[in-house]
């Protein structure tokens, strides 16, 4: 018995576990990727039973040491999914966020990276932008007192202090693009950032969009709340 629950927890943690990066190195499809987490969370909670049959008959027989691990390795197997579906509950289901909802920043450079991305790139339309309006609505245009140079290079700075692959940079146009990879998946998000000026005070615009996928599990506005940040910080 002791076996069995020990093979059922590693199976299920492997099925969590790996099919993010087999995905981001071109292995698994996307489909199968997050089929394999589902199918973790039916094995995770079919080890986390036969450890509650075997605490309750079979105590005297019984490794506490070996429970302990099989039991922590189900539970992390079923409680990773679904706090990825209760986050997923918790936003709306969209994948396109800009500060500017009348006029979002429009990608230059990125357009040819993503020309076989599910995702186009245009921006994602009105309903979008309703939901995002009732979702995150203190993501808006930010209004900085310093000149547009300042703002650029302080915006450039914080693209490259965040690690994000810097794809274009064109101070004449006030426009910087930037890919970010998330880590477990390598999911590709694409970030334009759009600098402009009245003369008396500039004006900074972001938007970030994924590649693949329906919902960013709240990611993008994530990702234009921590650019901010660091831009503020810069500056």
């Amino acid at each position: 018995m002791k076996t069995l629950i020990s093979l059922i927890s590693l199976l299920a943690i492997l099925l969590v576990a790996l099919p993010g990066p087999l995905y981001k190195f071109g292995i698994l499809e996307l489909g199968p990727a997050f089929s394999g987490l589902r199918y973790g969370v039916y094995v995770g909670i079919a080890a986390l039973v036969l450890l509650l049959i075997q605490v309750i008959f079979m105590r005297k027989n019984i490794s506490w040491a070996s429970a302990g691990v099989s039991a922590l390795l189900a539970i992390v197997a079923v409680g990773l999914p679904m706090s990825i579906m209760s986050k997923a509950k918790s936003v709306p289901p969209i994948h396109d966020i800009s500060t500017d909802l009348i006029n979002p920043p429009k990608f230059v450079a990125i357009v040819a990276l993503r020309a076989d991305a599910p995702n186009p790139v245009e921006y994602a339309g009105d309903e979008t932008a309703k939901q995002q309006r009732e979702a995150y609505p203190e993501l808006t245009t930010q209004k900085y007192a310093q000149n547009t140079d300042q703002l650029f290079d302080a915006a450039q700075a914080a693209v490259k202090s965040l690690d994000w692959e810097l794809v274009n940079a064109d101070k004449s146009l006030g426009i910087i693009e930037a890919t970010d990879t998330t880590g477990w998946f390598g999911f590709k998000d694409d970030v334009v950032v759009r600098i402009r000026t009245t003369g008396e005070e500039s004006f900074l615009d972001v938007r970030s969009k994924s590649r693949v996928g329906k919902s960013d599990l709240g990611k993008n506005a994530e990702r234009i709340h921590t650019l901010i940040n660091e831009i503020n910080k810069n500056l």
